[in-house]
């Protein structure tokens, strides 16, 4: 009996802590029934039950919460590098970036410290581009399948490879497009089992090879079978002297 009175009487009083507690919560009302005026030095007139009713103006607990800035103390792989000014989410800052320690709050002494001036544009000494490492990243796992005929002669050109490109889902202009070292002639059934490598340049400043392989493509009982996860097996190289930088790229796993 007494155990039961003693776990109610702790339960009661923790709810009772919590209500006490302070909330950050702003609530604007206004009296639906102004109470009546009175006369200068005059005495003010009783007041109602209806002048304590209030209509609800503004609730800050469901008021959208303003942008904060954060400076970035490391460099942010798609994101930035270090002294970078963002302005994001208040939820979004204070979880990805303010407790894993990648960033810090834009105070005065913060912007001091890391010498940020947010009138000057925005430098990066590393990359050209905060997403420059990620496509790298990408391209450099990517086997670039190219579909040429089986039976029409081809020289393979830059805008093959740009198709190529937008077929997996990357926009390469002809530009960024370095071609191999000598030309590939076709159609070649021993060009099927092979593979080469192009580089592309990136924002005209980092390059990243590509690996390639050439499909012969046809219709009908002429098509080529179809080779289970195909882009994980290794491959010859085409040229020679391209060996050693294929054997270094990575194979998707």
């Amino acid at each position: 009996m007494f155990g039961i009175r003693a776990n109610i009487t702790k339960n009661v009083s923790a709810i009772t802590d919590i209500l006490k507690l302070q909330t950050r919560n702003t609530f604007v009302l206004k009296r639906k029934w102004p109470p009546p005026l009175h006369g200068k030095g005059g005495k003010p007139s009783k007041l109602r039950g209806r002048h304590f009713v209030y209509d609800l103006v503004q609730d800050t607990n469901i008021q959208k919460k303003p942008d904060i800035k954060i400076i970035l103390s490391q460099y942010v792989d798609g994101v930035g590098t270090v002294g970078d000014v963002l302005s994001l989410r208040p939820t979004k800052a204070y979880k990805e970036f303010l407790m894993p320690g990648l960033a810090v709050y834009a105070s005065p002494e913060n912007l001091m410290k890391y010498q940020v001036d947010e009138s000057k544009p925005k430098q990066d000494d590393t990359f050209s581009s905060p997403y420059v490492q990620r496509t790298m990243n990408c391209l450099s796992r990517l086997v670039l399948q190219i579909s040429m005929s089986k039976h029409e002669p081809w020289t393979l050109e830059p805008w093959h490879i740009r198709t190529s490109f937008r077929k997996a889902g990357f926009v390469v202009p002809e530009h960024a497009i370095e071609m191999p070292p000598a030309q590939i002639k076709g159609p070649d059934p021993d060009l099927q089992e092979k593979e080469f490598y192009i580089t592309v340049t990136i924002n005209k400043r980092e390059k990243v090879n590509v690996r390639c392989r050439i499909h012969h493509w046809a219709t009908g009982l002429e098509r080529l079978p179809w080779a289970e996860a195909h882009w994980k097996q290794p491959r010859d190289a085409l040229f020679p002297e391209q060996a050693a930088v294929l054997d270094a790229m990575p194979l998707p796993q």
